[in-house]
C-alpha cells in the first residue's frame, strides 16, 4: 500500500494513500487550526469540489469538499466561526486510508471495524455510542460513521480538534456538523436505515438543506 501523508494522489478502491491520525491534532497533511488557504495548500493535487453551509443551527460553520479526481468527493473539511479547521471527514469509498495506531478506519465493514475498535486494549473502555448508535472515542476526537458505497455499507471516519472533542460522539449536542449525521445510520437492530438526505425537506432552520 502506498504511503503518502503529504501529497495525495489519485486513488481507487484498491489503492489509497495512507494518512496517519495524530489524535486531536490532525490527520495526514491536515492540521486542526489551519485556515482555508492553508488547507488548500496542504492538498496541492486535490480539486476543491464545493463549499457549503454544514449545519442548519450554526450557519457560520463552513464545509469544503475536496476530491482527487474532478467529480469524486474524498475529503470534507469543516471550519469554525473563526475560519479555522476543526473537523475532517474521510469519504468511505474514495478517501485516504486513515490509520490510527495500525487500525485502518476507512472503507471497512462497520460490524467488523466496531469489533476491532472494541478489542484494542487502550480503547475498549473508552468507546461510547451516540444517540443514533455511532461508535467513537471522545478522548481521541474520533467518531465512526457508516456510508453507502458501491461495495455496500462502509466506514467513514470523522475526526475533530482537541477543543471540540468533548462529547463529539453525541450527535445531538456534539460539535460535528449536522450534515455528517445524515444519510445511512450505523447498523443496529431495530433502527431505521436512513436519516434524511438530499431531496428530503424537513423544517430545517434558515431554509437549510443537506448538501450531500
Amino acid at each position: 500500500m502506498e504511503m503518502d501523508t503529504g501529497h495525495p494522489k489519485a486513488m481507487t478502491e484498491a489503492v489509497r494513500s495512507v494518512w496517519l491520525v495524530e489524535p486531536l491534532e490532525g490527520v495526514g497533511p491536515l492540521r486542526f487550526g489551519m485556515l482555508t488557504s492553508e488547507v488548500r495548500a496542504a492538498l496541492p493535487t486535490a480539486f476543491e469540489l464545493s463549499s457549503f453551509q454544514a449545519d442548519p443551527h450554526y450557519p457560520w460553520i463552513c464545509g469544503l469538499q475536496f476530491g482527487f479526481s474532478p467529480a469524486t468527493p474524498a475529503v470534507y473539511a469543516y471550519f469554525d466561526s473563526d475560519g479555522l479547521l476543526y473537523c475532517v471527514t474521510i469519504d468511505a469509498a474514495h478517501g485516504p486510508q486513515v490509520t490510527l495506531h495500525g487500525l485502518e478506519l476507512t472503507g471497512h465493514d462497520p460490524d467488523a471495524l466496531e469489533e476491532q475498535l472494541l478489542e484494542l486494549p487502550w480503547s475498549a473502555d473508552h468507546v461510547s455510542y451516540g444517540p443514533r448508535g455511532n461508535p467513537g472515542i471522545n478522548a481521541l476526537g474520533l467518531v465512526m460513521r457508516a456510508q453507502e458505497t458501491d461495495r455496500g455499507l462502509r466506514t467513514r471516519p470523522v475526526l475533530v480538534a482537541r477543543g471540540w472533542a468533548d462529547r463529539c460522539v453525541d450527535d445531538y449536542e456534539g460539535p460535528i456538523p449536522e450534515c455528517e449525521w445524515l444519510g445511512r445510520e450505523w447498523p443496529q437492530l431495530g433502527r431505521s436505515e436512513h436519516l434524511c438526505g438530499v431531496g428530503d425537506e424537513p423544517t430545517w432552520p434558515h431554509g437549510w438543506r443537506p448538501p450531500f
